[in-house]
């Protein structure tokens, strides 16, 4: 799995005129399911976002996770994130897995996440999204459970 996280001030993901999910500070996270992905790469990639120290403390340093900074996370799919540009123009999306098959990898994400005792708001899977955000720092993260954390 592939994730993309930005540090937000807020975030929110519109769909068809009508906000889906919205938070304040917390953190952005797009998510790619790649073909190979299993239950493993959902409960690792959750387990990472979940401690990550990207929210700064009392000295400004980033050394506080999101439950120590108390925000939320907008978790939004984006197969896209699986694209492979290497060659001509087009991507190919050959590696992003389809369906069923992402969304219940995707929804691992969340679920893990919300076990964890955050709060978890979500895009709609598969459909046409409007993402809005300000990236606070800016602080951007690229995560991939195929690659050493």
């Amino acid at each position: 799995m592939r994730a993309v996280v930005q540090r937000v001030t807020r975030a929110s993901v519109t769909v068809d005129g009508a906000r889906v999910g919205a938070i304040d500070a917390g953190l952005m996270v797009l998510v790619g399911v790649a073909v190979d992905d299993t239950e493993a790469d959902a409960s690792q990639l959750a387990h990472k976002i979940a401690g990550l120290r990207l929210f700064s403390d009392a000295e400004g340093a980033m050394n506080l996770a999101l439950a120590d900074a108390g925000g939320a996370i907008l978790l939004v799919s984006q197969f896209t994130l699986l694209g492979d540009a290497r060659r001509g123009r087009r991507p190919s999306f050959i590696a992003a897995a389809r369906g069923a098959a992402a969304e219940r990898l995707y929804d691992a994400v969340a679920a893990a996440l919300r076990a964890a005792g955050h709060r978890v708001e979500t895009g709609v899977f598969g459909a046409d999204m409007e993402v809005e955000l300000i990236n606070h720092g800016p602080v951007t993260l690229l995560l991939d459970t195929k690659r050493a954390f």
